[in-house]
């Protein structure tokens, strides 16, 4: 006697249900899809001014300067631009030929090497100082830290240039109540690039400052407290508790701040034009002025030279000061 099986109450409800909702799905789906290609299309619309944009002024001038580069153009090819030659590397082997551009890299060097380590140490130095010693009129120092930043780095470089001024400059005047006779700081090849470095610092330390005080502030206090607990003073609660925290932080302000040191420009352009006898002139001055003299060839490679150093930079960082967890 076969025995059968009837479905109980819970069975019927769900086989009542199953069909009817993959059915709802099934119709559902090409609303969806209908409803995710107008929002695509419609984001397309929205990004295309930009796009259209980038690709006008910055894409394609990206492309022809690297074009540019690796051919003999000229200001003279200006109205007959078809009529360039294409000479592959040899504007490179020109440019590493050329010793006022390796004046030029060395300057580059030397005020990255010194700016970048005295900048990060000093907006350290001022954040820590806000953190935790300066109680009073913090704002106010936060603000006359940060100043420099936000105005105009011409602006900046006029005063000091005038600041500077060997004999009517403000400088040399109290230096002069103390019996010394100062310098003529711009135009003496010893002080020049050291005075441009010293600006440097004065002005990108409110960044510095900013970011590390930021991460100093989402330092837990229970981590502070524990190595008191565990007998740890100041200074080794900063350096075992605190510093290794503030590795995203130190590595940003590294990264922007060396890739903005590797293209100083305006400090030498206003204040000396590279001089005295090429001592302040930098990479991306002396591209400057070979595009100026006509020789777009050579001021193509020489911005792309410096965009590898920009990227070796960028990478040597990211490998000494990333996070190693």
């Amino acid at each position: 006697m076969s025995t059968k099986t009837l479905p109980g109450r819970g069975d019927t409800d769900k086989q009542s249900t199953v069909g009817p909702e993959r059915s709802a799905d099934r119709r559902r789906f090409p609303l969806r899809g209908m409803a995710r290609g107008r929002q695509a299309r419609a984001a397309w619309m929205l990004a295309a001014p930009f796009l259209a944009l980038f690709a006008t002024f910055m894409l394609l001038p990206l492309v022809w300067s690297l074009l540019m580069s690796l051919t003999d153009t000229s200001s003279a090819d200006l109205r007959t631009p078809l009529n360039v030659s294409f000479i592959g590397f040899d504007n490179y082997v020109r440019l590493f030929q050329d010793e006022q551009f390796f004046t030029a890299l060395r300057n580059t060097a030397v005020f990255v090497l010194v700016a970048l380590p005295l900048t990060l140490a000093a907006g350290l130095a001022a954040a820590v100082a806000l953190d935790r010693g300066v109680r009073r009129f913090r704002a106010v120092f936060r603000v006359g830290f940060y100043l420099p930043v936000i105005t105009s780095i011409v602006a900046v470089a006029v005063v000091w240039k005038t600041l500077l001024e060997p004999r009517a400059g403000l400088v040399n005047l109290v230096l002069g109540w103390f019996g010394i006779d100062g310098p003529a700081w711009l135009a003496d090849t010893r002080f020049a690039l050291p005075v441009m470095i010293v600006m440097a610092v004065w002005r990108n330390l409110g960044t510095v400052m900013i970011i590390m005080l930021a991460g100093l502030q989402s330092v837990p206090q229970s981590l502070m407290e524990a190595a008191e607990l565990d007998g740890a003073g100041p200074w080794q609660r900063f350096w075992s508790v605190t510093f290794p925290l503030l590795r995203p932080a130190l590595l940003l302000t590294a990264v922007t701040t060396g890739i903005g040191y590797l293209q100083f420009f305006d400090e030498p352009f206003v204040m000396t034009d590279g001089g005295p006898l090429d001592s302040t002139l930098s990479a991306t001055l002396y591209a400057y002025k070979q595009f100026g003299n006509g020789n777009y060839e050579m001021a193509s490679a020489a911005s792309y030279v410096i965009f590898v150093l920009i990227v070796a930079l960028t990478v040597l960082q990211f490998r000494v000061l990333r996070d190693k967890d």
